[in-house]
């Protein structure tokens, strides 16, 4: 099972996977080898616990480090919010949190990690946020990657996402940005700071929505470098309590960051804030500017909902919402123009503060989406994690360019793809040899075409061999026999048939100069040592006899040329020539 997160448009039951889909009764450790998580945000590890320790599990839960390290934090600060402050049962709790973590194994990038004797992956970067992960998962011949979230762009503090070009028989890939082409991230960052700085001018309020971790060190170290620069003092806060945590794990994991932060670590430590301080939560009526980033991104609870609704009803103040919202979450409602905001307890207010939308989200874009597709060479795409109208036009786009199936099934449908079972075969090294060198022989050597190869196909223990004939005989203790065949015809020449010989010699070194061509003491040709031509007759007699003897195994190509070929003969007072056909 790849990632099991939970939905952040909803508050009941329906904001977990259906599990009823892989089984009805018992636990899911008779239906599941391991399960895979490629990311700490919740939408792709949220129900973890709910899944291992509530429906049941017992297998291995693979991450990397640096999820392994984030996740429960992410998982107890969601359980906090969700059963301590809203009061709901129902849920796990802090010690099925930890039950859970337990079972989880890390992995390192380029790992291959063999679940079983049949299933092994292998994780490589994805950029997206700290430790995210895509995956190769392969079963024998077949293998499928996924993605989970991923950026093809680097940025402040992260790579960009990579893969080999594995050739997987299937992509499965998120397509949140399915048909954005981003503008350039120096004129998003400019214009973000141009936004922020006129506010802040004003005497208003900016309020900027984000994940503890991730997006929140992309914009921190961006505005503690312009305060530096233009020597701001508005006060800049961040919620108090994640961002310690996420901080230090950044420390922590600083090789999974980009080349410039781990070439300067030494010197300067990039998450060490000199003009961004905790939060407090009594600063938000504080009288004059500031700048605030609060979790969570999309409005959906926690603190930076409690600012919104105090901050909203207010021109001079604004809200920057600098990534993806889920449908259904406040976020996404005030993105999408509502201006009368209705919460929970059936308070309504009026937002009147600016609504501004700045993509700095870790996703990656139609292009990034294109650019991996092409990086692995995919058999099939499959499209999931966006929206089914955005989908539909890259699924097209992807088709048109690639000529690959592309598929994107909703939820709880099954999709059966069809994939060819390629049949390994060992290649004798003599073969291999003999068909370079006769193919080196043809007219023009083209490297990237497909050959073919003429051998003996040996069967031995199950497995299978492609060998010379003469070397399978051998090897099996089969007598050899050589089946030849033979063709007379008559050739008008005057002279010696030795000089018959020697025009027939130079013919056919001449439509054959690749191949190997010997002419013996008596005038015998041999071409490829597979060909025999022999010229016999009498000096006076103006008629000669040529006889042309070859093996069955000739290839093919060389038959053709061979019948193909005409002898032209010229008489020897150069008064006519005769042309016949072999």
């Amino acid at each position: 099972m790849m990632d099991c997160g939970m939905h952040m448009g909803y508050n009941d039951e329906r904001r977990f996977p259906d599990f009823s889909y892989i089984t009805r009764n018992g636990k899911l450790t008779d239906h599941l080898d391991c399960v895979i998580i490629t990311h700490f945000h919740l939408d792709h590890c949220g129900a973890l616990p709910y899944m291992s320790e509530m429906v049941g599990f017992d297998g291995p839960i693979y991450m990397t480090h640096p999820t392994k390290a984030i996740c429960p934090i992410l998982l107890e600060d969601y359980r906090k919010i969700t059963v301590e402050r809203k009061g709901e049962t129902n849920f796990f709790t802090s010690d099925m949190i930890k039950s859970c973590m337990k079972k989880t194994v890390a992995v390192s990038l380029h790992q291959t990690v063999q679940v079983d004797s049949e299933l092994e992956i292998k994780p490589y970067y994805a950029g997206h946020v700290l430790g995210a992960a895509m995956f190769h998962v392969k079963v024998g011949s077949q293998s499928v990657i996924y993605t989970g979230d991923y950026n093809m762009t680097p940025d402040r503090h992260l790579g960009a996402a990579w893969v080999d070009k594995c050739q997987p028989d299937l992509l499965i890939t998120e397509s949140t940005y399915a048909t954005t082409i981003r503008d350039s991230k120096r004129c998003r960052e400019r214009d973000f700071l141009k936004k922020v700085h006129d506010s802040v001018d004003k005497g208003g309020k900016v309020l900027i929505p984000v994940f503890a971790l991730g997006r929140a060190q992309e914009l921190c170290i961006l505005l503690e470098t312009y305060w530096e620069r233009m020597n701001l003092k508005v006060p800049i806060y961040f919620s108090l309590g994640l961002t310690e945590k996420a901080n230090h794990y950044y420390k922590l994991f600083i090789t999974w960051t980009n080349q410039k932060i781990k070439n300067t670590f030494v010197q300067r430590n990039m998450f060490e804030f000199k003009h961004i301080k905790a939060f407090e939560r009594i600063y938000a009526d504080n009288p004059g500017p500031m700048v605030v980033f609060a979790t969570p991104g999309m409005l959906h609870g926690g603190l930076s909902l409690q600012i919104f609704k105090k901050w909203c009803t207010s021109e001079n103040n604004m809200v920057i919402m600098p990534g993806y919202c889920v449908a259904g979450t406040i976020g996404w409602k005030i993105l999408n123009g509502h201006r009368k905001i209705e919460f929970e307890n059936r308070q309504t207010v009026e937002v009147k503060m600016s609504v501004q939308y700045m993509s700095f989200s870790a996703h990656a874009d139609a292009k990034g989406i294109m650019q991996l597709v092409r990086q692995c060479e995919p058999r099939h795409v499959m499209l999931v994690h966006g929206e089914e109208k955005k989908m539909e036009f890259l699924s097209k786009k992807i088709r048109d360019e690639f000529g690959v199936k592309c598929f994107m099934p909703a939820n709880g449908e099954t999709v059966t793809i069809p994939i060819l079972h390629p049949i390994p075969i060992d290649v004798s090294l003599n073969l291999l040899k003999h068909d370079t060198v006769s193919q080196a022989a043809q007219d023009s050597p083209a490297p990237k075409r497909s050959k073919v190869i003429h051998g003996a196909l040996v069967m031995r223990d199950s497995a299978l061999r492609l060998m010379e004939p003469r070397q399978a005989m051998k090897e099996l203790g089969l007598p050899e026999h050589e089946i030849r065949f033979t063709s007379t015809l008559t050739l008008e020449d005057d002279g010696q048939p030795t000089k018959t010989a020697d025009k027939i010699y130079q013919l056919i070194k001449r439509h054959f100069g690749r191949h190997s061509i010997q002419q013996s003491s008596d005038g015998n040709i041999s071409l490829s040592e597979s060909v025999l031509v022999k010229v016999s007759g009498v000096d006076d007699d103006i008629e000669k006899e040529i006889l042309v003897s070859w093996s069955l195994q000739v290839s093919l190509c060389h038959l053709v040329k061979l019948n193909s070929m005409s002898l032209v003969a010229m008489s020897s007072n150069n008064i006519g020539s005769n042309i016949l056909s072999v």
